[in-house]
């Protein structure tokens, strides 16, 4: 349920209502003060409310149930959209994220050179593997602790902050401590165990689609987040699974700005891990920006022929380079910066 407050209306008065509200049926009461106006998400049993009483509060505007599942992330519950903010950085402000590196993380040397290049073309964020989940077991499953290592030298040397995939629960407390955006995989993204576990940080979690999920389902996974106490979700299409065997998946565009009327949380796109083929990745990263997206994930690598994972959907980085240029002509038509 969402309770809508008159602009004008007594703090005393408001903080009464809160208190009434939060002392029957378990109803946890989450207030968020807009631009324009402030509003009461009511998360619990809200069945037994009746929705007329309230109504009549000198303090209420408006009421309203919210009928879809998932609540805290539900743009009816937070009107303003998220703005995600780490150290040193933001994402779903009006500057563009772009999240850039190799697939896997394969030296220290490789990492290090890479987040300088990349970051010279133009990338704010540096993506990189230590922890690999593969389809197939027999193919080459990341450094782990060691690519961690690589990648704070590479964030030593660079300033860019570092995305990198969790595989499970016992990784959390490092992650914490040593990655700055932590994404959760499309294999992973109802992992309830490892999300609910995630949802008691305050670390920004990158929320990858699954492979054949539908937006609800991805949105509920992120309710697991964020109904355990961390607000701080990106989320990420990345392709799913369809009749069509061309590309690796499918990349829904068009879940974008379903995303952004449905929920507040940013949303990124990777088209790397869409498409699989690395002549697909520019059209789409722009077509990305130009439907909303809050940033692009792109996977750059010196030399696609060699690399451990991946490598036929990596830019070289004069390709990414010259991407990063028509990302700026699309940010600039949507009023977005770079």
């Amino acid at each position: 349920m969402i309770i809508i407050l008159k602009p004008d209306a007594p703090e005393a008065k408001i903080q009464e209502l809160i208190d009434n509200l939060q002392k029957s049926n378990n109803i946890q009461v989450q207030r968020i003060d807009g631009v324009n106006y402030s509003v009461l998400g009511l998360v619990g049993d809200t069945v037994a409310l009746e929705i007329e009483s309230i109504r009549e509060k000198e303090v209420v505007k408006k009421v309203m149930r919210i009928q879809e599942p998932y609540k805290k992330v539900n743009r009816a519950f937070h009107p303003d959209n998220t703005i995600i903010k780490g150290n040193g950085f933001e994402i779903g402000g009006n500057k563009l994220a772009v999240m850039a590196g190799p697939c896997s993380v394969e030296s220290e040397e490789q990492i290090v050179s890479l987040a300088k290049k990349v970051k010279a073309s133009g990338a704010n964020f540096l993506r990189g593997g230590a922890f690999k989940p593969r389809t197939n077991p027999y193919r080459f499953q990341g450094f782990g602790l060691e690519g961690i290592k690589y990648l704070e030298t590479a964030r030593a040397e660079t300033g860019l902050p570092i995305v990198t995939e969790i595989t499970n629960v016992e990784l959390i407390e490092l992650f914490v401590e040593k990655i700055d955006v932590i994404q959760v995989g499309a294999r992973n993204m109802q992992n309830y165990v490892l999300l609910s576990e995630l949802g008691k940080t305050k670390k920004p979690v990158l929320l990858k689609r699954g492979l054949s999920a539908t937006i609800e389902e991805w949105l509920m996974s992120a309710e697991y987040i964020v109904a355990g106490g961390n607000p701080n979700v990106v989320l990420c299409e990345r392709g799913i699974r369809t009749y069509e065997t061309f590309t690796r998946n499918t990349l829904d565009l068009s879940a974008v700005p379903v995303i952004k009327r449905l929920s507040h949380l940013p949303v990124i796109v990777d088209p790397s891990h869409a498409t699989g083929l690395w002549w697909a990745v520019e059209p789409l990263a722009v077509a990305g920006i130009c439907v909303g997206a809050d940033g692009v994930m792109i996977e750059v690598h010196e030399d696609p022929s060699e690399a451990l994972s991946d490598g036929k959907q990596s830019l070289l980085p004069e390709k990414f380079s010259a991407l990063v240029h028509k990302l700026q002509d699309a940010a600039d038509m949507m009023g977005r910066e770079l």
